[in-house]
C-alpha cells in the first residue's frame, strides 16, 4: 500500500508515515515501475507499535531503541520497563510542580482580589507579581 493509503488505514498523516520512513523505522519498498514507495502489511505492524509507542509517552529515539534492541533477537520488554518507571518518576515530578504551582496561584489571586490595582510608573510594572515576589519569596515555585 502507498503512503496515502497507509496513513488514510491508521488515522494519521502522510507526513507522520513519511516521518517515519525518513528516520529508518519504516522501510518500505520502491516499485521500479514507479518509484513510489510500497508499505507492506509488516510495515503497518510496524507503524502501529510506534504510534502506540508514541501515545504511552516513549520519545522517537526511545522508540528507535526499543526496536533496535527486538532486531537483534533479544527482547526489549525489560528495557520498556526501565523507560516507563522513568518515566512515571518524571512524570510524577512534574505533576507535584503543577500542583504547588496551581497552589501558589490560587493563594496570590485570592490575596489580590482584595488589592487594588496600580498604575504603573518607573519602579513597578504590577505591584501586584512584585508584592508577591517580595513578601512571599520562599514560597515561589
Amino acid at each position: 500500500m502507498r503512503v496515502n493509503e497507509l496513513s488514510e488505514k491508521l488515522s494519521i498523516t502522510p507526513d507522520t508515515v513519511r516521518y517515519y520512513t525518513r528516520i529508518g523505522l519504516l522501510s518500505p519498498r520502491k516499485s521500479l515501475e514507479n518509484g513510489y514507495k510500497n508499505y507492506s502489511p509488516d510495515d503497518e505492524k510496524r507503524l502501529v507499535f510506534i504510534l502506540k509507542a508514541r501515545n504511552l509517552g516513549f520519545s522517537v529515539s526511545e522508540v528507535q531503541e526499543i526496536i533496535a534492541v527486538s532486531e537483534t533477537g533479544a527482547s526489549p520488554c525489560c528495557k520498556v520497563r526501565e523507560m516507563v518507571f522513568k518515566h512515571l518518576e518524571e512524570t510524577n515530578a512534574k505533576i507535584e510542580a503543577l500542583q504547588r504551582l496551581h497552589s501558589h496561584m490560587k493563594q496570590a489571586t485570592e490575596r489580590w482580589e482584595t488589592m487594588p490595582d496600580s498604575m504603573p510608573d518607573g519602579d513597578s510594572v504590577c505591584d501586584l507579581i512584585e508584592m508577591w515576589d517580595a513578601v512571599d519569596l520562599n514560597h515561589a515555585v
